[in-house]
């Protein structure tokens, strides 16, 4: 007898040793938080005297890496989460400038490989929560025709059948499951979709609404109140965690908020939390918000073997004035803006969401992986969105095709302790304008394809007429000393980089 509970004393501590290896040589659980417009100056680790307080964006810089020089691969949503999902620039498809909206058909094509589906085929259980705005795939129906004008001409409207699944959605781009709400805050259908199917069906219409409140009018369903849908998905996300942290097997979670974009509409206990009115009290929730998803990895026990990548898809929308005295939205909340003195929501960068120039696309960026990634690291490598599909892949040991995500390079050895191998030199990043302006980064240098923002910001330009913008990053953050007619050679040089990229040569 004694003998035998030796033995199994022995089988005891082998299985503990072969549990602690498992463990330790799993896949990281892979997590990717995604806010919406918010800034790069909105949050306190880029921009130390921001009033709006973000203690879980300090912890983030305290545990984990900050990227101070990472970019969206354009100013606006659609392109940018569909270079993150893809690992290539969504100019590269039939979307050349602005957004989908929420009835717009699929823009992923059924053979394009996606971050979903690299990580299922290597043993992931995938999870997408939040805002999609890639297009889905709705089943329509016809109404009789309608008379629009005094002249008798008439049109079919169309309408969808939401009595039928989707066609297409995330879980059929590599995701297990999904929950989203089809594009931006303040874009109907106003509904949840859960998998193939909306969880409720629409029974009425809501009149737009100005900002900050700012929707469209549209349809909605009866679940679905604007206020509560940050809190809802968060708990989407969260049970995502909790249910998954129960198995072995590891899981990605991509959750896209929808939030701080409009309508900047802060939740009853943040109304006030901050001096900057309620799009200040908006980011202070969603700051809020990501913490409690850290709060659940904490509490799932699975933190310690979790990369976290938190990011922006674009700018903020709230400009800089830098007029003094100017109205702003402290004064009005109806103002879309802040003088200076009081909140710089893209910090020092010149313009806003939309734009080509650097408050477009510079995005706040962390990456947390405990032990593995360097905490408290600053690290001033460019990096694009399209990334992340490479450095996931990197993390995880899953296979990609490079040829399908052209775009995406792995940005992993910058941010390791203990790197495989050295970092390596990115190819240029190109970004690109909501009117399809396009710009390239090389090093120091940024060249813009184009007379102006390509966006929001006076003037708007043209793209590809002349002259064109040169600047220093390095020397000039602001972008405001156009060295264009001082440096041909640099723009021959960049011009050339940049149409080998638009077909193809990443050299």
């Amino acid at each position: 007898m004694r003998c035998f509970k030796i033995v199994l004393a022995h089988v005891a501590i082998l299985a503990t040793v072969n549990l602690q290896i498992a463990v330790a040589d799993r896949p990281p659980n892979i997590v990717v938080i995604l806010a919406d417009d918010l800034g790069y100056g909105d949050v306190t680790p880029n921009n130390p005297v921001s009033r709006i307080p973000t203690p879980t964006f300090n912890r983030l810089a305290r545990e984990g890496v900050t990227f101070t020089d990472a970019h969206s691969g354009s100013g606006v949503c659609t392109p940018t989460r569909y270079g993150l999902v893809c690992g290539r620039y969504a100019w590269r498809t039939q979307l050349k400038r602005g957004v989908l909206n929420g009835y717009s058909k699929p823009l992923i094509s059924s053979s394009q490989q996606t971050i979903g589906a690299v990580l299922k085929s290597a043993g992931y259980y995938t999870g997408c929560v939040g805002k999609w705005h890639l297009g889905l795939g709705w089943q329509w129906q016809k109404s009789s025709s309608e008379k629009i004008n005094d002249q008798g001409v008439s049109r079919e409207q169309k309408k969808v059948d939401y009595s039928k699944a989707l066609t297409d959605g995330p879980t059929n781009h590599g995701f297990d499951e999904s929950y989203i709400i089809p594009a931006s805050l303040d874009m109907s259908p106003y509904v949840y979709i859960k998998n193939d199917r909306v969880t409720s069906v629409p029974d009425s219409n809501i009149a737009s609404s100005k900002f900050p409140k700012f929707y469209r009018q549209g349809e909605i369903s009866p679940e679905f109140k604007h206020v509560e849908c940050l809190s809802h998905l968060m708990g989407k996300a969260n049970d995502f965690i909790r249910e998954r942290s129960k198995t072995d097997q590891p899981f990605f979670l991509y959750f896209a908020m929808p939030s701080p974009h409009k309508p900047v509409i802060p939740m009853e206990r943040f109304q006030g939390t901050t001096p900057l009115g309620s799009y200040g009290d908006f980011v202070a929730q969603v700051d809020w918000t990501i913490g409690e998803v850290l709060k659940t990895l904490d509490e799932s026990q699975v933190t310690e073997n979790t990369l976290l990548i938190v990011t922006s898809d674009n700018g903020s929308f709230m400009r800089r004035f830098d007029q003094a005295g100017e109205t702003d939205h402290i004064d009005d909340e109806e103002v879309q803006g802040f003088r200076a003195e009081n909140h710089c929501a893209n910090g020092p960068l010149r313009g806003t969401k939309a734009d080509v120039y650097e408050a477009g696309h510079r995005v706040p960026f962390f990456v947390c992986w405990p032990g593995k990634v360097k905490p408290g690291a600053r690290v001033a490598k460019v990096i694009c969105h399209t990334d992340i599909l490479a450095t996931v892949a990197e993390a995880s040991g899953a296979k990609y095709d490079s040829i399908a995500s052209e775009d995406t390079f792995s940005f992993l050895p910058s941010a390791l302790i203990h790197p495989n191998h050295p970092p390596e030199p990115r190819p240029r990043v190109i970004n690109h304008s909501s009117a399809g302006m396009f710009a390239i980064r090389d090093g120091n240098w940024k060249l813009v394809f184009g007379n102006g923002s390509g966006g929001r910001e006076l003037p708007k330009g043209t793209p590809f007429k002349k002259p064109y913008q040169l600047y220093d990053l390095d020397a000039d953050l602001g972008e405001r000393n156009n060295l264009i007619d001082q440096h041909a050679e640099i723009e021959a040089n960049l011009t050339r980089l940049f149409r080998g990229i638009a077909h193809g040569d990443q050299n």
